[in-house]
């Protein structure tokens, strides 16, 4: 829940600069939170267990 609350705090956030004419800012605050979230796929596939099937 904490995940969700965090992405909704950035995209508000980076449209609020957008509309004040802060584009980059708002680009910056985008790409930083794509990178993060890459960075969290890349690590919750790396910490799953393969998993067994009891057939």
């Amino acid at each position: 829940m904490k995940k969700l609350f965090k992405k909704l705090e950035d995209i508000y956030a980076a449209a609020a600069f957008a509309e004040a004419g802060e584009f980059d800012t708002a680009r910056e605050i985008v790409r930083d939170r794509k990178s993060a979230d890459k960075h969290l796929r890349k690590r919750a596939d790396k910490d799953q267990r393969p998993r067994v099937n009891a057939n």
